[in-house]
């Protein structure tokens, strides 16, 4: 007998609920896996972001330990001895009034040989509690590090509801240095600082942020999964965006301090140095003429006096004119009409070294200082002249349309790795030179609002200034 086959009305459904079911678990195995994955991250973040802060203190902690503590004991006792009270006092105020709010626990600092010179808990003096390696990385390798202490595991802790104070403790591990070197030479390290942090409260949010993020992901599967995970991205990206501009804001308010600190102390040297270098220079040409008319052997000496005389107040006045720029005029200036008066002036030194001048484009006017501008074009022109040395070939070109002046000339150009550096004030590659020079153009451009850069050509160097009042 022959049986047909009849298909089950129910198979359908059967393969459906297969498929529904199937789809269900993968979509929460899925959902769990980056449930984990994100915990993880937010756990990696929460430590990054902790471990930044932490650094943050150190640095300041050292500065202030130095400022505050080192230079003082230093100038006042000769020598820095913790064993006395009135130091170690001392040094207590300074720690204390700087962790004061951050939620420090603990603070110790170490002599080199790992021993507890300083300590908030007075009973570990003396103590070494710091292991060879420790001492080597933080000593030998100048290296700061982080130890997270947790008295509870990361599963544990996912079923703690409050956490006890202390719970979580970051341990930093920081050398203490000296500073203000200049860079002449690395700082030298006093000793090692160890201090710790609670932060428990902030690893129990993190806690409590994962357990949201799970019972989302659950309760929800992928719709709400891709939704907190976007809110997720958008707020590391945001974090991260203002972190850069944390950092960045951080390094020019401590590049303004320095150049602001070097520009009052260069301006009190300078305006020491001048009174008298005015009358040895007034004096020295008044003896150098009277000599060279008698043809007395002298005159030599009294020319050389007076050109060094000269030469030291120009960089007198390059010190004065950095430290205390005056507000430019608002008046048209015709950069073609200024720029050859420069060449004008420099015209001998640009026929003794064979150096060709060219134009190119059409001039235009812009709003300014016309003798600050003058001494902004001087300055570069002159930089072209030194740099090309013998035979070449200096180029202006004006781009009207942009409101922008092109130099180049047929020098060696600028390494791409300095181009910072050349911007430095004091910074030169010049045997005799102040490193003032581009300083002192980028000052007069930026208070003239004008952008001023630095790059290469192929046949040398190349500075370009864009005008926006004009």
């Amino acid at each position: 007998m022959v049986r047909l086959f009849r298909p089950d009305p129910a198979h359908p459904f059967q393969i459906a609920r297969f498929l529904s079911f199937s789809s269900f678990v993968l979509i929460l195995g899925t959902a769990l896996i980056l449930v984990i994955f994100i915990s993880n991250y937010a756990r990696e973040v929460f430590f990054k972001k902790n471990t930044n802060f932490a650094l943050l203190l150190a640095e300041n902690l050292n500065h202030q330990i130095f400022q505050r503590f080192t230079l003082p004991t230093v100038l006042g006792f000769g020598r820095i001895e913790l064993k006395e009270p009135a130091q170690y006092q001392r040094l207590d105020q300074v720690i204390k009034s700087t962790i004061h709010s951050f939620h420090v626990l603990e603070v110790r600092i170490y002599n080199k040989e790992g021993e507890v010179s300083y300590a908030t808990k007075g009973n570990l003096l003396g103590k070494k509690l710091l292991s060879k390696q420790d001492i080597t990385k933080t000593v030998k390798f100048r290296k700061h590090f982080f130890v997270l202490e947790k008295k509870v595991s990361n599963i544990k802790a996912m079923f703690t509801l409050n956490f006890p104070p202390q719970s979580v403790i970051l341990k930093t591990v920081y050398p203490l240095k000296a500073e203000r070197t200049f860079g002449l030479k690395r700082e030298p390290i006093m000793g090692i600082l160890e201090f710790k942090q609670d932060i428990s409260k902030d690893f129990e949010t993190i806690v409590y942020f994962q357990w949201l993020i799970i019972v989302l992901f659950i309760c929800s599967f992928l719709v709400l999964y891709l939704l907190l995970r976007g809110i997720i991205n958008r707020a590391e990206v945001l974090l991260l965006e203002r972190l850069r501009e944390k950092e960045k804001l951080e390094t020019a308010l401590h590049k303004t301090e320095k150049l602001a600190s070097m520009g009052r102390m260069v301006s009190a040297i300078a305006h020491e140095i001048r009174n008298p270098l005015g009358i040895i220079q007034s004096t020295s040409e008044f003896l150098y003429k009277k000599f060279e008319k008698e043809n007395d052997s002298k005159a030599k000496f009294l020319k050389a006096i007076f050109e060094e005389a000269t030469r030291l107040g120009r960089t007198v006045s390059d010190f004065l004119d950095y430290a205390r720029p005056k507000d430019p005029r608002q008046e048209e200036v015709d950069l073609k009409k200024l720029i050859n008066k420069v060449f004008s002036f420099l015209e001998q030194e640009l026929k003794s070294k064979q150096i060709d001048i060219y134009f190119e484009g059409k001039s235009f006017i812009c709003i300014g200082d016309n003798d600050l501008l003058y001494r902004v074009f001087y300055n570069l022109i002159l930089n072209s002249i030194q740099a090309i040395g013998k035979k070449g070939w200096i180029k202006v070109i004006f781009k009207s349309f942009e409101n922008t002046v092109v130099i180049q000339d047929t020098g060696p150009g600028f390494e791409d790795k300095m181009i910072e550096k050349y911007l430095e004030p004091f910074f030169t590659t010049k045997e005799q030179g102040t490193g003032l020079g581009l300083a002192i153009v980028q000052n007069i451009l930026e208070m003239h609002g004008a952008k001023f850069s630095l790059q290469n050509h192929s046949q040398g160097g190349e500075v370009r200034i864009h005008f926006k009042r004009c």
